[in-house]
């Protein structure tokens, strides 16, 4: 049977088959949606309000409040009417829309998380240039091309998908349609597709990954020499939520992806596919308002309804390129 003709169903085992547990994983990631859906929202307009974070690092934290909440939205909702009809069902459509998307953002947080890896070594080893090197049209030319990478990106794998042919089976071990297990339910030849996945697993991967590790290595180098322990601390205090981030995130991405594809146990897996696709968008917007003075002072002056926007004017966004 061909995929071609739009008409089949896959079956979504879920994250654990068990009848039990359905109200226990119905109410907890109900509880995580709206917690990560709210979280990352006030994270994006307290950035938006609040003119002291019109600076490089916020905007892209606020690009990647965006991206956490597409993540757990393309997912989630779909996990939540399953869970609640008892039907683990989704159209042939409806899978690869969710692929797509859930691609678009998994490769887009990889490169925002290194992008901003990049702004703090700037801010901190060379802060005579940083008002040059991160000047506003740069920021948004960098941040839109990051949307345009993983967009591009994700279409790629996903029209290498739909021409698949699924012949024996049509239910997919997992809790969401994510390019692994479908290529693993395939009786096409997915070599090709295998393949690109794997390249682009380690180019954005381990690509981004090792900028960071590099930035981080530099800045670490950087904040040695400072003399004063003051001064010390005010540098890894700007970085220590982005680095609390990405240790979160590429531990788990990179377990997950940096293999080939034969050699996933995709049952093992979903625990850490939800760690990174569910768990980390809801802890994101917790992390940066507990260890982020600007941002919980921004948030709670938001909250107390003390950043309003004039009368009269629209909302304008001017990054302001200083260092810390």
């Amino acid at each position: 049977m061909k995929n071609q003709s739009m008409e089949i169903e896959f079956i979504l085992v879920g994250i654990s088959s068990l009848p039990e547990l359905r109200l226990f994983l119905l109410v907890s990631f109900l509880c995580i949606y709206v917690t990560a859906l709210v979280g990352n929202s006030l994270i994006f307009f307290t950035i938006c309000a609040s003119q002291q974070l019109h600076t490089p690092m916020y905007f892209f934290l606020g690009n990647l409040s965006v991206l956490d909440a597409l993540c757990t939205s393309t997912i989630v909702p779909k996990m939540l009417a399953n869970l609640y009809f008892q039907r683990a069902a989704i159209s042939f459509l409806g899978c690869m829309a969710q692929m797509y998307l859930f691609t678009w953002a998994l490769v887009s947080e990889a490169l925002l998380l290194a992008l901003m890896a990049f702004d703090r070594y700037i801010a901190i080893c060379h802060p005579l240039h940083y008002p040059m090197v991160m000047r506003s049209r740069v920021c948004i030319g960098m941040a839109g091309s990051i949307w345009a990478i993983g967009i591009s990106n994700s279409a790629v794998h996903t029209s290498l998908a739909i021409p698949l042919s699924f012949c024996h089976s049509f239910v997919i071990d997992h809790f969401f349609c994510e390019l692994p297990p479908i290529l693993k339910l395939s009786c096409s030849d997915t070599h090709l597709n295998e393949a690109l996945a794997f390249c682009a697993d380690v180019i954005f991967g381990v690509g981004s990954c090792s900028l960071i590790l590099v930035s981080y290595g530099c800045i670490i180098r950087t904040v040695l020499n400072i003399r004063s322990s003051e001064g010390k601390k005010k540098a890894f205090s700007t970085c220590s939520s982005h680095l609390t981030v990405v240790s979160f995130y590429y531990s788990t991405v990179i377990y997950t992806y940096i293999r080939p594809t034969s050699n996933l146990s995709l049952g093992r897996d979903k625990v850490i596919t939800a760690l990174y696709s569910v768990i980390i968008p809801m802890l994101n917007p917790i992390i940066y308002s507990f260890r982020n003075r600007e941002v919980k002072g921004a948030l709670q002056r938001l909250l107390g309804g003390t950043l309003l926007f004039p009368p009269g004017k629209t909302l304008s966004f001017s990054l302001k390129t200083h260092p810390f």
